[in-house]
C-alpha cells in the first residue's frame, strides 16, 4: 500500500540581507522569522491528525532547516533528495533589478518558455515527479512531506493542473512555508489542497526566479 497524501512544503524566509537571487549558493539559511514559519507549517500538518511516514528535503541549507520542525513533530529524519533542489539559474548571487539593467544579461531572457536563464521547466517537472513517485511508493500508508523550493513546487502544480509551464515568476501561488498537497488517483497526481499556515507579515521573499 502506498502513501495516503503527499505534501510539498516550501522553505521559510531566508536570511538574505543583500536581497540577491540565492539559487543553489551555499550559506543561505533561515531567518528567525523563517524558523517560526517552518514551525507553523509543521504544526499545521500535525494538527490535521494525519500520520506522516516519510520526510524528504532538498540538500540546501534552507530546506534542511525547514525540515527540522517536522523531525520534531513526527520523529522522522529527513531523506535528502537532490531531485527536489532549486533549479540552476544564471542570475545566482545577483540582485535581479540590477542584473536586468545590464544589456549583456538580456540574452538570458530570449526564451522564457524554457526558461533560457536556467534549468528547463520540463526537466524540473520530471525530476520532481520522479522524487514524488518514489516517496509515494516507499511507504505503507501515511503521508509524505517533501520540503522543496518555490519554482519546483509551482511548476509541479502547473503540470498536474494541465497548464503551460511558462509563467510570470511574480504570479506564483507558492508562499513561504506554504503546503501544496497531492494524492495519486488512477496513477495520476491530483492536487487536493493549498494552504499558507504561516504568518507572512513583513516577510521578504526575494531570492527565487
Amino acid at each position: 500500500m502506498p502513501a495516503d497524501r503527499l505534501h510539498l512544503v516550501r522553505h521559510g524566509e531566508v536570511d538574505n540581507p543583500r536581497r540577491v537571487l540565492y539559487g543553489r549558493l551555499p550559506g543561505y539559511g533561515l531567518s528567525a522569522d523563517g524558523r517560526r514559519m517552518t514551525r507553523e507549517a509543521a504544526e499545521y500538518v500535525r494538527e490535521t491528525g494525519r500520520g506522516v511516514s516519510r520526510l524528504v528535503c532538498s540538500p540546501l541549507q534552507r530546506t534542511r532547516e525547514s525540515a527540522e520542525p517536522f523531525t520534531e513533530a513526527f520523529g522522522l529524519e529527513p531523506i535528502v533528495d537532490e531531485r527536489v533542489i532549486e533549479p540552476t539559474n544564471v542570475f545566482e548571487g545577483k540582485r535581479m533589478f540590477r542584473a536586468l539593467l545590464n544589456p549583456w544579461n538580456w540574452r538570458h531572457l530570449r526564451r522564457p518558455a524554457l526558461p533560457s536563464w536556467g534549468e528547463p521547466y520540463n526537466e524540473v517537472i520530471a525530476r520532481m515527479n520522479a522524487a514524488m513517485s518514489e516517496a509515494w511508493d516507499a511507504v505503507d500508508g501515511g503521508d509524505v512531506v517533501i520540503v522543496s523550493h518555490q519554482l519546483p513546487i509551482w511548476v509541479t502544480h502547473l503540470a498536474v493542473a494541465g497548464l503551460p509551464s511558462r509563467h510570470d515568476p511574480r504570479e506564483r501561488r507558492c508562499a513561504l512555508s506554504s503546503v501544496t498537497s497531492f494524492e495519486m488517483v488512477k496513477q495520476k497526481w491530483t492536487e487536493v489542497g493549498y494552504v499558507e499556515p504561516a504568518s507572512l507579515a513583513g516577510a521578504r521573499d526575494e531570492g527565487a526566479i
